[in-house]
């Protein structure tokens, strides 16, 4: 036999089964090289075992293990020859290093070395979740386990790129396939296949990555405005008269439907304290003056914050932990008195106000109880968002904060369901991994951490439209975890209440009009009147040529622009907050439609594109009512109307390295591009958010 243990190059791609015996490693081998018509390389160690078994009723022992691992050398290296773009083998010789060990306790040093030495683009690992069979060469069906961790060890501990593989043979063969797909799109982008590996597992499709990084080359399209929407240009403006008729008119439907209130509440509050802990981390107590501090950072902020101190919800709760840690606390000097203050408010072995969710902070305080951003929305539910006695709730969080909302939730939902005669069920859900994108240098070049591995950030609250996608109602109001109000929850109900039974009616209309389509009741003074409630309603613009189309491309574009999910946004007059506001903007396929834009979108320095957002006269609050279902109570496919050029381009660090990440298309902007949308005032007291702690000392957040 021929002593050769040196596996030849090539640029074909090679995939090795790997795992314990009677795991479905030949089945797998073969199906693959069927359906790619290629070759696949045997176990040479099946042929040599039954032959010595026939010859001499022996079974396999150390002596044979070296021998064993030329033959498959060999197979390989011919395999190689005669492959086309892929070889799939059976077995390789760190399956064989594997069983010297396990076995024999022992490995010869030439094949431990040359198993090293293999390599392979990818190694399907195995599952045992297939029945054990018996045959002369096969040991027994006890101890899988154990073996199959040894197996798995032993690709981790050499740092080889693998994924498990389990399930029955048709399963598993679709799935190795998809991989085998993704994995030879990576590597014509350049990537190893430790990094496929690393992407595959994190869930993020291969297509999203190579879109990403071409965005990072390319850069985000800003978006191109042709006016600020205001009244009678894409804004309603209703009287009170005409709000209470329509909240009137949703709690006349409302008994028919499941309302659903969906709550963005994923992100720790670190922004909102970021100007104390700037404080912490520059001032040094004792050398200079705060009031000193103060005037040389021009810092207002800090002002502000100690002057209405008394007045936040949380001051007596910090201020009898400090009496608690420091006895002689009210004698101290004033500028020791406000530090400590601050310094235990963000302290991790305290308060740590900073790194917890903005849902779990106390908020406002009532004459019976501190009220968290939580109770308050579990309140709200109440108000606007329950039928026939019954309200869903649907946080996003982050996994690690799930059991803080809830120890909040046991605390006061007994007594918030009491005073509001309704039930509240509480959902949950975290941001898909899957959404996170990859991280690059400021060259573009893809980063690293110092271990070599992709950084992946989240996707930003974009991503959460999948959370939406998954969640199953009639209606669902949305509304930022921030954005709460101590009182006035029945004024803030009417508002709410009414964009909702606008969405109804328009709904409604839609249906009706899909209806009639469907029925073939068509001709053409129903299409006009289609088009016409189109562009009145919805300020959708049809094609410029389509009076020219066939009557058929009429129904077919009128079809297409009706049959989406709608969403009604509350706008707020602009009062200079940061933030989006409404727009009539032309795409890329100069295409008219109304959107929310952020300012990040717009190119400052073009001078008309900046006169355009300063002319603007409202601002979005992030208040939406939306429909998700289709004429046929179908839910709509949310991820099919997301304009995926959107998005935004973020500069970060890592570990004191500039980066660069990019953030999906917003929830309310370019993820819901797409989605039939009407804008509508409503008042200032509905928008009460809370971007930095200075804010709850403003009048909605106050007694």
């Amino acid at each position: 036999m021929e002593k050769n243990l040196k596996q030849e190059q090539s640029a074909i791609i090679k995939i090795a089964m790997f795992g314990p015996e009677s795991t479905g490693k030949t089945t797998l081998a073969i199906q693959l090289a069927d359906h790619y018509k290629t070759a696949w390389v045997p176990e040479f160690a099946r042929d040599y075992l039954q032959e010595k078994w026939d010859r001499s009723a022996l079974i396999c022992d150390v002596d044979d293990m070296l021998p064993i691992a030329y033959g498959q050398t060999k197979l390989e290296n011919h395999g190689l020859s005669i492959a086309n773009k892929y070889l799939f083998c059976d077995t390789n010789l760190l399956v064989t290093t594997v069983f010297s060990e396990v076995y024999y306790n022992y490995c010869d040093p030439l094949l431990h070395k040359a198993a090293q030495e293999h390599e392979y683009d990818l190694f399907f690992l195995t599952d045992i979740d297939v029945p054990w069979e018996k045959d002369d060469l096969r040991d027994k069906a006890e101890g899988r386990d154990a073996v199959f961790a040894v197996f798995k060890k032993s690709l981790i501990d050499n740092n080889k790129p693998f994924i498990t593989l389990s399930g029955d043979k048709n399963l598993r063969l679709a799935k190795a396939i998809s991989i085998i797909e993704g994995l030879t799109k990576a590597k014509e982008m350049g990537l190893s296949s430790l990094d496929f590996v690393q992407i595959y597992e994190h869930g993020i499709p291969i297509e999203n990555i190579k879109r990403q990084l071409a965005i990072f080359k390319n850069g985000i399209p800003k978006m191109h405005l042709l006016s600020a929407a205001t009244f009678n240009n894409g804004i309603v403006k209703f009287s009170e008269k005409e709000f209470s008729e329509k909240a009137a008119f949703f709690d006349q439907e409302k008994s028919k439907l499941k309302l659903l209130k969906f709550v963005p509440a994923s992100g720790a509050a670190s922004r909102m304290f970021k100007f104390l802990s700037v404080f912490l981390s520059d001032f040094k107590i004792g050398e200079e003056t705060i009031n000193a501090y103060i005037n040389r950072k021009k810092d207002t902020d800090l002002a502000v914050f100690i002057v209405g101190m008394d007045k936040f919800a949380f001051f007596n709760m910090v201020h009898e932990q400090l009496k608690k840690v420091h006895p002689n606390f009210d004698s101290l000097d004033r500028d020791y008195k406000n530090y400590f203050f601050i310094k235990m408010m963000l302290d991790p072995q305290y308060f740590d106000f900073a790194n917890k969710p903005k849902g779990i902070l106390p908020f406002h305080k009532y004459y019976a109880n501190i009220a968290s951003p939580i109770e308050e929305h579990l309140y709200e539910c109440g108000y606007y968002s329950s039928s026939n006695g019954k309200s869903n709730l649907h946080f996003t969080v982050s996994k690690e904060h799930q059991s803080q909302f809830q120890d909040i939730i046991k605390k006061t939902l007994d007594r918030v369901e009491t005073e509001t005669k309704n039930t509240v069920e509480i959902q949950y859900s975290y941001q898909n991994k899957s959404t996170d994108t990859i991280a690059v240098e400021e060259s573009n070049a893809i980063f690293r951490n110092e271990k070599g591995n992709l950084v992946f950030r989240p996707g930003g609250h974009g991503a959460l439209i999948e959370n939406l996608n998954a969640l199953d109602a009639d209606v669902i109001f949305i509304k930022n975890i921030d954005n709460v109000i101590l009182h006035n929850n029945d004024a803030i109900a009417l508002y709410k209440k009414a964009l909702a039974g606008v969405l109804l009616e328009l709904q409604n209309q839609v249906f009706d009009y899909l209806n009639v389509i469907d029925s073939d009741e068509n001709d053409a003074t129903k299409v006009e009147e289609i088009a016409l409630f189109l562009d009145k309603k919805f300020n959708v613009k049809l094609a410029e040529s389509f009076d020219s189309f066939t009557f058929e491309n009429k129904i077919a574009a009128i079809t297409s622009a009706l049959n989406r999910p709608i969403r009604v946004c509350g706008m707020v007059i602009n009062e200079g907050e940061a933030g989006g506001g409404p727009f009539w903007v032309k795409d890329e396929k100069n295409q008219v439609s109304l959107q929310i834009v952020e300012t990040s979108q717009i190119d400052l320095n073009d001078n008309k594109q900046n006169s355009i957002l300063n002319s603007a006269t409202h601002f979005n609050p992030v208040d939406l009512v939306c429909g998700t279902k289709n004429y046929k109570n179908e839910k709509f496919d949310l991820t099919q109307f997301i304009n995926q050029n959107s998005g935004f381009l973020v500069k970060k660090t890592n570990s004191g390295k500039n980066i660069k990440g990019y953030e999906l298309p917003g929830l309310w902007n370019g993820a819901m591009a797409n989605w039939l949308t009407i804008f509508i005032e409503v008042p200032l007291i509905t928008f009460n958010p809370v971007k930095t702690v200075n804010d709850l000392l403003k009048n909605a957040h106050q007694q």
